[in-house]
């Protein structure tokens, strides 16, 4: 790594759910670091122009190196060795692990925004006080307004309101469960499931009055990996016989199973339906190699199509952004001999995430100079 006595610097915010992803890697991974507000003039002057919207977490390296989004910042350490490597080296684990992934980063912002906007007057001091802290008053008004107008476009209606915490409430019974038992997802070390989920159950669901009640109340050994996934290396001290390593033969925990399959309920068939969009989206407008994915930077959705979440009918903003999420486990499975493969995905079919893994397409998702791009698939 770059000179080991120059920290690392995190442009981001307590609050910030993908902010609390790539912290709690860096802290597990005992990577020296600082943590800078994006109200730092560095940030208007040197990162904006670099990264070219308005977005956090960015990672900023020893030797002046500029990396924005939580993938890019794992990947960027992950390629330099640490000591707890997040990716399973086994093909069903890696590809649960980034489908959790993307539930945590894309899915739970249903759960996430509705327990931090729906109940704003509830908790009105301790958001004010997060976003003024990070941003001033008067920019905080305005990005908490801001905020507050997405729940419609992810899917916050009064159909699905209760489904929604009906749902949230089901993965606190199912993961205490799960961590009566193993203090990560995957077994004795953290892997970038836990870092997915980590960022709504942490930044929103963790901090924010309301929903951190919920979780303290009714599920405390969940809360508990709340802080274990924020501690410095690994914290272990409710486990002292467990081995700093996944479950073996890429075998998944037996408490894992049910979580799974909540997952699986969970975000079907709205990715089903956002996957066909972007497929009509691409054949329509037939997007140059290179292209953005959009025409602002700064928006991250192409449009709205109507689904369903858990039965209740919801109109959803479609981010091309989890093509590039999700493609990393159809990139796995393409590495491997067609008979293996097909064994991996008939173990995701029967937990009911086959689906989550998008099949080969004319188009990808990449990203370049820290945009989201479309790109020809690989060959070859």
């Amino acid at each position: 790594m770059p000179n080991e006595h120059t920290p690392y610097t995190l442009y981001g915010s307590p609050h910030s759910l993908y902010t609390g992803k790539a912290r709690c890697y860096l802290r597990n991974q005992g990577i020296d670091y600082v943590e800078v507000s994006p109200s730092h003039p560095d940030f208007a002057t040197r990162i904006l122009p670099q990264i070219g919207r308005g977005i956090i977490p960015v990672l900023e390296t020893p030797d002046g190196r500029v990396i924005q989004d939580t993938i890019d910042i794992i990947d960027f350490f992950e390629g330099q060795g640490v000591p707890y490597p997040a990716y399973p080296s086994t093909p069903l684990q890696h590809s649960l692990a980034v489908i959790i992934e993307y539930y945590g980063g894309q899915a739970m912002l249903k759960q996430a925004m509705h327990y931090r906007w729906s109940y704003r007057e509830q908790q009105e001091a301790f958001l004010r006080h997060a976003f003024a802290s990070s941003s001033g008053a008067v920019m905080a008004e305005k990005i908490m307004g801001r905020m507050n107008s997405y729940l419609p476009r992810l899917g916050v209606n009064p159909d699905s309101v209760a489904l929604i915490e009906q749902s949230f409430e089901t993965l606190l019974d199912l993961l205490d469960a799960h961590f009566a038992e193993l203090p990560y997802l995957l077994g004795g070390r953290p892997s970038i499931a836990d870092y997915g989920l980590i960022g709504p159950m942490f930044a929103h669901l963790g901090r924010d009055p309301v929903p951190a009640g919920i979780m303290k109340k009714r599920a405390p050994r969940v809360y508990r990996w709340v802080e274990r996934m924020t501690a410095p290396g690994l914290d272990l001290v409710d486990y002292p016989d467990c081995l700093a390593e996944f479950w073996p033969h890429d075998e998944i925990p037996p408490t894992l199973e049910p979580v799974l399959r909540h997952i699986a309920a969970d975000i079907f068939p709205e990715l089903t339906d956002k996957l066909a969009f972007l497929d009509a989206w691409v054949a329509r407008r037939q997007p140059a190699q290179g292209e953005p994915v959009t025409d602002k930077p700064q928006v991250r959705q192409v449009g709205l199509v109507e689904t369903e979440y858990q039965g209740a009918p919801v109109e959803v903003g479609v981010e091309p952004y989890l093509l590039f999420v999700l493609q990393r486990a159809a990139d796995l499975l393409a590495t491997l001999p067609s008979a293996h493969a097909q064994v991996v995905m008939a173990q995701l079919q029967q937990l009911g995430l086959a689906a989550a893994i998008p099949a080969v397409s004319s188009y990808r998702v990449e990203r370049s100079n820290n945009i989201e791009v479309w790109a020809l698939p690989t060959t070859g």
